[in-house]
């Protein structure tokens, strides 16, 4: 069994989605799709910066689900691929899984880019900059961060944000509960506590006035059953009915991505095949969750063709 994936935040870089552009029509014109439904110049901004701009959450989230929807699109148009014959599931990390919906057809391109728009925009202003961060913590398993995430709160907001794979978890909050965290790790056997480069505490309950953002933008939202279920960031399990997607969907904004279990649960159900498309970040995480699977990140033409032959 297989399973398409798709990146979350962080794996925007300028020059993503050039080449691709250059060499496929169907990569054009999933760019300019996008380029429309945001009145923006969007993919100039992928191809040639500046990249100050590009890491803005109000562009970074559309621009990395337009890179991994191009490559897929690539694939189904001038593979002659069709998503539904190919992959028992989708998933998608924080942002991706808007991403993982578009590609199963949940959610039309431009609706999810303007989605996204509204996500990163609400996200962002739910906390004042310089108020919240978020770290990483290496070498403790999840309930140990947890804990120390709660130790370190006091009386600030301090949570486990994503629990990617064994032994990396993101703590997020405020700016003060974070630092003792960070600390806190350090004193209680973690490898390695560092701040994140990010501009706002994601996935905890300080984003709670985007949530309500999001539960305003995607009540009005065209949601349909997608081709093949959808493993929500929250639940860690399969989701088919657009209605429980919807609830889903706000509750991501401030819950724990809970990204391991959810790699841990599709191998249970029989899938040894992931597919990242649009980045290489994820495939990392699935080796050490599941070291008995494959993970293939595919970017480039190259990378497109070579998947065709394998499918």
């Amino acid at each position: 069994m297989r399973a398409f994936i798709f990146p979350g935040q962080g794996s925007q870089a300028v020059g993503m989605g050039q080449a691709l552009g250059l060499a496929s029509g169907s990569a054009r014109e999933v760019f300019q799709e996008v380029d429309e439904a945001l009145g923006q110049h969007l993919f100039q901004l992928m191809t040639d910066g500046p990249a100050d701009e590009l890491m803005l959450t109000e562009n970074a989230q559309p621009a990395i689900m337009a890179n991994a929807i191009a490559t897929l699109r690539v694939l189904e148009k001038e593979g002659g691929v069709r998503l539904a014959d190919k992959a028992e599931f989708v998933a998608g990390h924080s942002l991706g899984e808007y991403t993982a919906l578009c590609a199963a057809e949940a959610l039309g391109l431009a609706e999810t880019a303007k989605l996204l728009r509204i996500r990163g925009q609400a996200m962002q202003a739910a906390v004042p900059v310089g108020e919240g961060a978020m770290a990483a913590l290496l070498g403790l398993d999840f309930a140990a961060a947890k804990q120390i995430a709660a130790d370190a709160a006091e009386n600030d907001v301090c949570e486990a944000a994503n629990d990617n794979a064994p032994g990396q978890v993101v703590i997020s909050g405020s700016k003060a509960a974070v630092e003792r965290a960070v600390e806190l790790a350090k004193v209680r056997g973690g490898k390695r506590a560092m701040l994140l480069p990010v501009s706002a505490p994601f996935h905890c309950s300080l984003m709670e006035p985007a949530a309500r953002a999001m539960e305003k933008a995607l009540a009005g939202a065209d949601l349909r059953a997608p081709l093949v279920p959808v493993y929500a960031n929250v639940t860690a399990a399969p989701v088919a009915d657009p209605a429980s997607i919807r609830t889903l969907l706000v509750e991501q904004v401030t819950g724990t991505v809970r990204w391991r279990e959810s790699v841990e649960a599709m191998f249970a159900a029989g899938v040894t095949e992931f597919v990242e498309f649009g980045g290489k970040v994820l495939g990392p995480m699935i080796k050490r969750i599941a070291p008995d699977a494959t993970a293939t990140s595919v970017i480039s033409m190259d990378d497109i063709e070579a998947l065709a032959k394998t499918l």
